[in-house]
């Protein structure tokens, strides 16, 4: 059984930039999992005046925490290495069809596309409660292994 919350915590992420409440499930080919966009949410100020909605670079994020970040650190801790994983996003290209409104909770599903020399590629997709499609897309980076420091 899969440590998940072994996992959160490689997380390079704190509030108020975590995007992640809980994994439901990882393997090699791929993860899901949850966040629930709180209503005081620092970009909600002001995006937009009465009508606050989550800015789609924040969507983009939570995917890729989600998404590449949390399987990349997974397909890491499968092999024998030292050092902590760090992911960085190359590209992303994502489609948005509905927003996402403070209080909504979306969960994201992620099929890993490829993963060799350290360039892991996913297609993703966030649903909401009512599984309707948010938004989809596909989201790469570069995952490398940070030197552990022996001092």
């Amino acid at each position: 059984m899969t440590n998940y919350k072994n996992i959160l915590e490689k997380l390079p992420y704190t509030k108020p930039f975590l995007f992640v409440d809980q994994l439901l499930s990882i393997s090699e080919n791929g993860v899901e999992g949850t966040y629930r966009f709180k209503e005081d949410e620092y970009f909600y100020e002001g995006h937009f005046n009465n009508r606050p909605v989550t800015p789609g670079v924040i969507l983009t994020e939570c995917m890729a925490q989600i998404g590449l970040v949390c399987l990349g650190i997974f397909l890491f801790s499968e092999k024998d290495t030292e050092g902590k994983p760090q992911i960085s996003l190359v590209s992303s290209q994502v489609d948005f069809l509905l927003p996402v409104y403070p209080g909504d909770t979306v969960k994201i599903i992620s099929e890993k596309e490829y993963f060799r020399f350290g360039k892991l590629k996913c297609k993703m997709k966030m649903l909401n409660a009512s599984d309707e499609l948010i938004c989809r897309g596909i989201i790469s980076g570069m995952v490398v292994l940070e030197a552990s420091s022996k001092k």
